[in-house]
């Protein structure tokens, strides 16, 4: 390696040359040659080589990284090209990193790393720039001092003594290196010109970089300019405007002429010709005074505008004329929908008063059901016998009161609820306003939304429904509010005592084929595009559709298995290219909708022992439901599983304490509940059951399993049981008796006092079940299990007389 001459602006030592330094990498900083920076050292393997330097002559390579993301970077993420720097200054923070003070020294050529831990160690070669200057770097030299003086006109943050200091270098290389230093560039673009060793070639590289730069800053200051000007001519008008009408008011002159405002003269014709109430007229034209004060610029006056909107097209008093021929309601009713007798003949009462009062009359219509049963429907058909506008709004996942009631209007983007936002699309003050889903709203910490409908609900309250955003009341008293919900439970007690609830129960069998052929088979064949007379459903074939491709209370599996059958006769009638007409029998059905999906009939090829059905209602219509018990020897304890809640299993334990105080007359060791483990499980484990009318049906399968008798498999059965083996009345019996019926169930037993609901049910249970009614358990179990268990002559123990201070219930 050439030996290199001392700098003379340099201390001693610095020409003396070593091959192998420390080296620490850099990340986002690029150290030029003559510069002094400061730096941050935090990384372990840069602090060491710091060290290592600080013993002895405080020299060290500087490379920056190719990627600043690469925390521990390796021989592959570092440029070729780096700085050979002096530490000039050293300061340790309490934070664990070091702050130090370096100066460039030259540039140098890294020719390998020859040592990574514990700290960078490379060899490397210093780079020498030539001497003396060509014309052509002259030359350049003049052009980058020339471009740098407009960056710094067009930048701000150099100052211009720094323009000096630079027309004062005469070394080229230097000059190039300093100007890089103070211009705001990317770590690769510092980088390229620390590699540029050649003077003409680094001069070049810069003249480029500035010209890019400069370009760049002109674009800035011409937008800059363009919103300043836009800035000031508002500022300006503002204050022309504020001048003009402080003359005008000092000579009693209008402040503004609607000519001048035409916008103001608009919004006046519309509240005179709009019909408001005295109350909203005299709120609009306050707003409607404060718009004309302000500028047309300000945030506040599209806030206004919005809101008188609002005020001058909600139709106050604008009402559709009510249709009161009863005849004729009936009429549509029974064309749109099949059954339902009892919801038809509560809305033919609600229409009679309305004929004979001309009121409403406060009633607020709830129509809970399965899903698919009519309810939203049924809503539609009151709308058109009528002749009123229908509205349609879905609850279900609301969370937010304001949802419903609006938000106030400071804030930004605020607009009314649901409620007044739909009787501002439709136009009319009286509509019939169905509220869907009302059982699946929830609530956070943004408010209830089944509290705000208190008021939407109330025929006290809605005369004056306010609005947050309107904040004047609005009469909701001539809409006719109808609520749907599949289950009552979720919905809060206030708001389900401001409701009548009618209940829509499922469809028995023969119910669906008359809805089937009346009313889905002709929509489903306009839908595609078939004429009545080209297909034909057999009676068999819309039977079999009915039990062994659907399981529903409702009718919209059914109508979409239905358009399943009619999509693949129009996928043969286009290939075959001829008219013929389709005549489905129950052995088509194989081919068009594959498999049974269900199967009908009984779940159990023969009667078992410790088996028992049970009758259930869910969401979605009633259903029947096994619940089985396994003895085994043990200690006596009782596993109940198949996600039972709190009350399933209290009725469990209340079966068991039954079977218990009966062991004698079942034949049974009075023991026995201490010498087995019983467990009762109830199928379907992943779907949770809760309730107390299983109470007869674990007693039984108990019964069944400990005196080893099977129990009937074409019965079910339900009902809650007493310790002293009364039968308790049900819920749910219409649903649970179809349930039964879908099963291929025909008897049933149910609890004595639910006779009178069986009575009212009469039109609607199938009348090929039979249903055997209880008071007393033993008299379940006479008919459920194929023998009776209790010995002849045996009876109920007589209760023990009440000890002193203990109470009987």
């Amino acid at each position: 390696m050439p030996e290199q001459k001392p700098d003379k602006d340099k201390p001693e030592k610095l020409a003396e040359w070593k091959d192998e330094l420390p080296l620490i990498p850099l990340r986002n900083m690029v150290v030029f040659p003559q510069m002094i920076v400061p730096l941050f050292i935090g990384r372990s393997r840069s602090v060491k080589a710091l060290e290592h330097t600080l013993e002895k002559e405080k020299l060290v390579v500087f490379v920056s990284q190719k990627s600043e993301e690469v925390e521990e970077p390796g021989p592959k993420d570092l440029c070729a090209i780096g700085t050979l720097s002096e530490i000039v200054q050293l300061l340790s923070l309490p934070d664990g990193t070091t702050k130090i003070l370096v100066e460039g020294v030259a540039r140098v050529k890294i020719e390998k790393i020859i040592q990574e831990a514990p700290y960078f160690k490379a060899a490397v070669s210093r780079l020498n720039e030539p001497e003396g200057l060509t014309i052509e770097s002259e030359a350049l030299v003049r052009t980058v001092i020339k471009l740098f003086e407009s960056y710094v006109k067009l930048n701000k943050r150099i100052p211009p003594e720094t323009l000096m200091s630079i027309i004062n270098v005469d070394q080229p290389g230097r000059l190039a290196d300093l100007i890089s230093s103070y211009l705001t560039l990317k770590v690769e673009e510092k980088q390229t010109i620390l590699e540029a060793v050649q003077i003409e070639k680094r001069l070049k590289k810069l003249v480029d970089i500035l010209e890019k730069e400069i370009e760049v800053l002109e674009v800035e200051k011409k937008l800059q300019g363009k919103v300043r000007k836009q800035i000031e001519k508002v500022q300006k008008e503002y204050y022309l405007k504020e001048k003009m009408r402080a003359i005008q008011e000092e000579l009693g002159e209008e402040v503004e002429s609607e000519e001048a405002q035409p916008e103001i003269a608009e919004y006046k014709k519309k509240i005179e010709q709009g019909k408001l109430p005295a109350e909203v007229k005299e709120k609009a034209e306050k707003e409607l005074e404060r718009l004309s004060k302000m500028p047309s610029m300000v945030a506040e006056a599209t806030v206004i505008r919005t809101y008188l909107d609002w005020l001058v097209e909600l139709p106050w008093k604008k009402k559709t004329k009510s249709k009161l021929d009863i005849h004729e309601v009936e009429k549509i009713l029974n064309d749109d929908h099949f059954g339902l007798e009892k919801v038809k003949e509560r809305i033919l009462e609600y229409f009679a008063v309305l004929q004979l009062t001309g009121k409403i009359g406060g009633t607020i219509l709830c129509l809970v059901g399965p899903p698919g049963v009519g309810k939203t429907s049924i809503a539609s058909s009151i709308a058109r016998a009528m002749g009123r506008k229908f509205i349609r709004v879905s609850l279900g996942g609301i969370r937010d009161e304001a949802e419903i009631r609006g938000h106030r209007r400071t804030y930004v983007g605020a607009l009314p609820g649901r409620i007044i936002q739909n009787i501002h699309k439709v136009g009319v003050a009286n509509p019939v306003f169905l509220l869907d889903e009302i059982d699946k709203m929830g609530t956070d910490f943004r408010g209830d939304p089944a509290s705000a409908l208190l008021e939407v609900l109330d025929p006290e309250q809605n005369k004056s429904f306010s609005d947050h955003y309107m904040e004047l009341p609005f009469d909701l008293s001539d809409v006719f509010f109808i609520t749907t919900a599949n289950t009552m439970e979720p919905v809060p007690r206030p708001l389900r005592d401001r409701m009548e609830i009618i209940e829509m129960s499922g469809y028995t069998e023969e119910e669906k084929a008359e809805i089937a052929k009346g009313y889905l088979i002709p929509r489903e064949l306009e839908k595609h595009g078939l004429k009545a007379d080209q297909v034909e459903f057999e009676s068999e074939a819309l039977k079999s559709i009915i039990r062994d491709y659907t399981k529903e209370s409702g009718v919209r599996s059914l109508e979409r298995t239905i358009a399943t059958v009619l999509r693949k006769l129009a996928t043969i009638l286009v290939k075959e290219k001829e008219k013929k007409k389709f005549k489905v029998s129950r052995a088509d059905l194989l081919e068009y909708l594959g498999a049974p999906k269900y199967r009908y009939g009984l779940a159990e090829e023969a009667d078992q022992v410790g088996t028992a059905t049970g009758l259930v209602w869910t969401e979605v219509g009633g259903d029947t439901i096994p619940i089985e018990v396994t003895i085994m020897k043990g200690r006596g304890s009782l596993t109940l599983t198949g996600q039972l809640g709190d009350v399933m299993q209290e009725s469990a334990k209340a079966a068991l304490s039954y079977v218990r105080s009966r062991a004698e007359e079942l034949g049974l060791d009075e023991n026995f509940y201490r010498k087995f483990d019983i467990h009762i499980h109830v199928p379907e484990g992943a779907v949770p059951k809760d309730g107390p009318s299983a109470g007869i049906t674990i007693a039984t399968a108990l019964t069944s399993a400990l005196c080893g008798i099977p129990v009937r498999r074409d019965l079910a059965m339900t009902g809650e049981i007493t310790l002293r083996g009364k039968i308790l009345p049900i819920g749910g019996l219409k649903e649970k008796l179809l349930g039964a019926r879908r099963a291929g169930i025909f008897e049933v037993i149910l609890p004595e006092e639910n006779k009178k609901d069986i009575d009212e049910l009469k039109k609607e249970v199938p009348a090929d079940l039979k249903i055997n009614f209880v008071k007393e358990m033993d008299e379940v179990l006479k008919l459920a299990l194929t023998k009776n268990p209790v010995k002849p002559g045996k009876s109920p123990r007589p209760p023990r007389p009440p000890i002193e201070g203990q109470m009987y219930a």
